[in-house]
């Protein structure tokens, strides 16, 4: 009598196991490569870095103007103390600026509202107007003009 052979086809449970701890392996360092917080976290800085150079932008144009000044706009502190907040709330630019200088008074990308937009306005010790973003992720948002 003759035995009958064992030829199971197939894969055994280590070969699937180190598979699968591969597979997770090489995930893991796709994720980490391409690290979606920090891509997301420069868009938004990205973002505040275009919305004060748009309402500096603003702020400069209405004082250009013949008879406009800054104080016009409201208090506005000087930078060595606490900068004013932009909005309804603290320096209200969209009363003057909005439709004439600017479409409207941008808001921080991360909860700025109508009445604090996230953004800070201030005049140096030369006089030159200063807006900042102090929410700002990755490095210090600051243009002055």
């Amino acid at each position: 009598m003759e035995k009958a052979a064992n030829n199971y086809k197939g894969f055994t449970l280590i070969e699937i196991l180190v598979v699968v701890a591969l597979i997770a392996i090489l995930a893991a360092i796709t994720i980490i490569a391409i690290n979606p917080a920090k891509h997301f976290s420069e868009a938004r800085d990205a973002q505040r870095s275009s919305d004060v150079v748009q309402i500096l932008n603003a702020v400069t144009q209405y004082t250009s103007e013949q008879d406009n000044t800054l104080a016009d706009l409201g208090t506005i502190p000087v930078c060595t103390g606490t900068p004013a907040a932009i909005g309804t709330g603290g320096v209200d630019l969209g009363a003057t600026l909005v439709d004439e200088y600017i479409v409207g008074i941008p808001t921080d990308p991360d909860g700025g509202t109508a009445a604090d937009t996230g953004y800070t306005i201030c005049q140096t010790a030369g006089g030159r107007v200063q807006v900042d973003a102090p929410g700002a992720e990755n490095s210090v948002i600051s243009v002055s003009r």
